[in-house]
């Protein structure tokens, strides 16, 4: 059982011109505590809800030992209102329901070059790579663990690429992850001209949600 959720903000430079965001000069860390879990994907918790696709890791053994994908839930219109007012994002990003996770799957020596899709309805909404990120997962774990204590099935998601939106009711969410996709190869997907399936076969990874 985690016993939180490590979240790195603004770590795709076109997710943070995609939000109107100032690039930071430092990493950005914020908490979701581990009642945020669910499986169940929620288009309303008092407001539309919207997603963001992360790739994500468990720590285990003082490392990061198992790779996933997740959904980070944001209720957009409140975090605006509070980071407007210099407010912490807590009551927009860490309420319950706000953390979704695929399995994870143990990580081994010859898995890097991490590229993750998320599909609404068929439609590639959001596709990802980890040469994108500003902040690698090595340097993640380095720098929170300079000041925080990792344990044993913390969760670590590493940020959205662009792509985010709001959750339509009754819509189908699939996230799949490949590992050891070279870049030009997410670049060919990433211009539409093949999909990525047809690219590098079966991912690692499939989840599926349906949205309520």
């Amino acid at each position: 059982m985690s016993s939180k959720i490590v979240c790195i903000g603004r770590n795709y430079v076109e997710h943070i011109h995609e939000l109107g965001n100032d690039i930071p000069d430092d990493m950005v860390v914020f908490l979701k505590p581990n009642s945020a879990i669910s499986n169940s994907l929620l288009s309303y918790a008092g407001e539309a809800l919207h997603y963001e696709a992360e790739l994500c890791f468990m720590v285990s053994d003082g490392q990061f030992s198992a790779v996933g994908v997740g959904l980070d839930m944001t209720k957009r219109e409140l975090q605006t209102k509070l980071k407007n007012q210099g407010l912490p994002w807590e009551r927009a990003k860490a309420f319950d329901g706000s953390a979704l996770f695929s399995e994870f799957i143990a990580i081994t020596a010859n898995m890097k070059d991490w590229c993750f899709q998320l599909t609404i309805d068929n439609a590639v909404t959001q596709l990802g790579h980890q040469q994108l990120m500003m902040y690698q997962p090595q340097d993640i774990f380095n720098v929170v663990s300079e000041f925080m204590t990792l344990n044993d099935g913390d969760i670590v998601m590493t940020g959205t690429p662009k792509g985010v939106g709001v959750v339509t009711a009754d819509s189908t969410f699939e996230l799949s992850l490949w590992a050891n996709v070279p870049f030009n190869v997410f670049e060919t997907a990433l211009s539409g001209d093949k999909p990525i399936e047809q690219l590098c076969g079966s991912p690692e990874i499939v989840k599926q949600w349906q949205a309520k």
